[in-house]
């Protein structure tokens, strides 16, 4: 208790000094924690869109199907398939598809895109295509041939509302067909590249210019939870061996790398910053022994062991970093709870952000076992840092330190 005492003594003999290193860990603590969080929001959100917007979090083809999209290559008794998926506790919406890859064209200019043939009311559950809608509305039982295109595809078309534009691809004959239709729909996304290479029109309508035979290109399934994905992808592979079965980690392998590196990338961060914060606590401890190198001189005189002597500089560097270090786990909680309500926004970037699929809204995010790691970091290198300034002063001969003025 005296080692303590002394030690909390010491600490405050020269305030300017100790509210520096205190105010620097704070901050250093604050800045890793927002960041940690701002990173972390950006790219779970990026992950969710993804999933809900996107992919789905489990889709279904024939095998070879996405290698070069043969529209010969659609799901045998898809709708059958549909159906279980659809009664499966696990899964929240389904939907089947039929895709084309075609030319899209206006007067003005026209093309590639994905066409992407879907039911209204599946499709709305499932990507919530409705909700992004941004001019004119979703698909109607009383509009013939409607399509919805994005603000990107309009822009690059020259169109806008109720244009007429005209689709062209192969049926499943071999002959290049197609058919004119009136835009109902124009929808935004966060994903310039979703945006560009995706339209859509009704299930049935592109059914009958690719051939009647035709059945789901694709299944999209949307579950109840992301925790239930590994588990629902492994008993959908074994129910039905001959198609492939793949979650959106196998869709968008860039995505999932970059989320499954993200806690690495930050631990490197944060060391970065502890290591900066080490060397200030380091210096200024170094500081403090030159300035008292009588008074411990006289503590090893008068019997203090070196034990003791390095107890007690220990205690010192960890009562500033159990300062600082909550005090800037507080200001970080408290900076991701008010942002984490509100938002980052990041309109000014929103057109680079949109290259690479992110929102230009951010809303940071931190799980609660982040900042007792964190805590538990700034304790750690405190502790560290403590070694070499005590082994200074252990280096110290009584007699010498004694007479130093």
């Amino acid at each position: 208790m005296m080692l303590i005492r002394l030690a909390w003594k010491n600490v405050w003999r020269s305030h300017y000094r100790s509210l520096v290193v205190i105010t620097a860990i704070t901050l250093g603590v604050w800045a890793g924690i927002f960041l940690y969080g701002f990173f972390f929001g950006m790219f779970e959100q990026r992950m969710r869109d993804v999933i809900e917007n996107e992919t789905s979090h489990i889709q279904i083809h024939q095998q070879h199907y996405r290698d070069d999209y043969d529209v010969h290559l659609y799901i045998s008794d898809g709708p059958k398939i549909l159906e279980k998926l659809k009664a499966d506790s696990a899964v929240k919406a389904a939907t089947g598809r039929i895709l084309s890859m075609g030319m899209i064209a206006s007067p003005a200019t026209g093309t590639g895109v994905k066409i992407n043939g879907v039911d209204p009311v599946e499709e709305e559950k499932v990507t919530k295509l409705a909700e992004k809608i941004k001019e004119g509305g979703y698909f109607s039982e009383n509009l013939r041939t409607p399509i919805i295109i994005s603000q990107k595809t309009a822009e690059k078309l020259k169109v806008k509302l109720h244009s007429k534009i005209v689709l062209t691809f192969q049926a499943a004959n071999g002959e290049i067909t197609s058919g004119a239709f009136r835009v109902i729909g124009i929808f935004h996304s966060d994903n310039t590249a979703y945006d560009q290479g995706n339209v859509f029109i009704r299930r049935d309508e592109l059914k009958t210019m690719l051939g009647d035979s035709i059945d789901f290109h694709e299944i999209a399934v949307l579950l109840r939870d992301q925790s239930l994905m590994e588990a629902s992808e492994k008993r959908y592979q074994a129910a039905w061996p001959g198609l492939m079965v793949e979650s959106w980690r196998d869709i968008v392998p860039e995505i999932a790398v970059i989320v499954d590196m993200f806690d690495q990338l930050m631990s490197i961060f944060m060391l970065i910053i502890m290591l900066s914060l080490a060397f200030g606590i380091i210096n200024t401890m170094l500081m403090a022994i030159m300035e008292r190198t009588r008074e411990i001189g006289m503590l090893m005189a008068i019997g203090m062991n070196k034990t003791k002597i390095f107890f007690m500089i220990a205690y010192e560097t960890v009562y500033l970093a159990l300062i600082g270090g909550p005090t800037g786990l507080l200001l970080g909680y408290l900076t991701i709870q008010f942002f984490s309500r509100r938002g980052i926004d990041l309109a000014s970037f929103s057109k680079a952000l949109a290259g690479y699929g992110i929102s230009n809204m951010v809303y940071p995010k931190m799980e609660a076992h982040n900042y007792y790691n964190i805590l538990l970091e700034v304790i750690l290198v405190a502790m560290f840092a403590s070694i070499y300034p005590a082994y200074k002063a252990l280096k110290l001969n009584p007699v010498d330190a004694i007479r130093k003025i």
